[in-house]
């Protein structure tokens, strides 16, 4: 038996993508479980920041956390907020310098449709893996997260932003030609962006994902609601358990919940 608190499984490159879950005093590598019967087990919540025993509000944290550390400003999930460029604090300067002061990518990806998104160059693949996307491109490297941010702010008028779970996990994707789609939108590109192009990535990149069947209709665990459960692990894509039974449990989304996990 496992128990500690839930934080975004790491990943590890491969084909296909390996997935470890690490609890702490224990480090789970979940491709092992696939095809075995495991238990959930809810325990209780801690903020991944205090540390405290706290209801979870968001992003793992608890409703203090999340409205007064940098890491859950508003500049990151809106990335064209970024002002450490300008020398602007939001919260903590030193840390929006640390993370807004770096290379940025721009890309296209594949998972439940054709999206845009930005992410730090340095989190390639891993922002590709944890959003199940199967195929993906770089479109632009910025030297800072605004750029990044108002590029994308331009691509949205032509692309979707956000992923749609339920299609990403039946992996009912379109089959598109993501190099052609990168060229289509260079001329969407801002003027103060074009100089990042990379002219020189036209290949995409492929993932695979350690799914041995993809659920027909898709139900998701809320523990807060059922407390325990117990399924036949059959896969796993983005940050998603996914059960024989067509129940998907997301890691992420349930960041800082105590729980015991055993192998039934």
């Amino acid at each position: 038996m496992f128990e500690g608190v839930l934080v975004k499984m790491k990943t590890e490159w491969g084909s296909p993508i390996q997935y470890y879950l690490d609890l702490e005093s224990d480090v789970i590598l979940m491709n092992q479980l696939i095809g075995k019967t495991i238990s959930l087990e809810k325990i209780g919540s801690q903020c991944l920041n205090c540390k405290q025993e706290a209801p979870i509000f968001r992003q793992g944290f608890c409703k203090k956390c999340f409205f007064e550390i940098p890491s859950a400003g508003e500049w990151i999930m809106r990335p064209e907020l970024s002002q450490a460029h300008l020398g602007i604090q939001d919260r903590d300067l030193e840390y929006e310098k640390r993370i807004q002061l770096q290379p940025h990518l721009v890309y296209l990806a594949v998972s439940s449709g054709l999206k845009v998104g930005v992410t730090r160059s340095s989190q390639i693949p891993t922002r590709w893996i944890d959003q199940g996307a199967h195929l993906a491109i770089p479109i632009v490297e910025t030297p800072n997260r605004y750029l990044a941010g108002v590029t994308e702010v331009a691509l949205k008028e032509h692309y979707n932003d956000k992923t749609n779970w339920r299609l990403m996990l039946q992996n009912s994707g379109p089959d598109l030609n993501l190099e052609a789609e990168k060229e289509r939108c260079l001329e969407w590109i801002p003027k103060d962006v074009k100089p990042y192009i990379l002219h020189n990535i036209k290949t995409p990149t492929t993932l695979n994902f350690p799914v041995l069947n993809y659920p027909e209709k898709v139900s998701s665990l809320n523990l807060d609601k059922l407390i325990s459960f117990q399924g036949q692990l059959t896969g796993i894509k983005g940050q998603y358990l996914i059960f024989e039974d067509q129940t998907v449990f997301n890691i992420r989304g349930n960041e800082g919940l105590v729980v015991k996990i055993q192998i039934v």
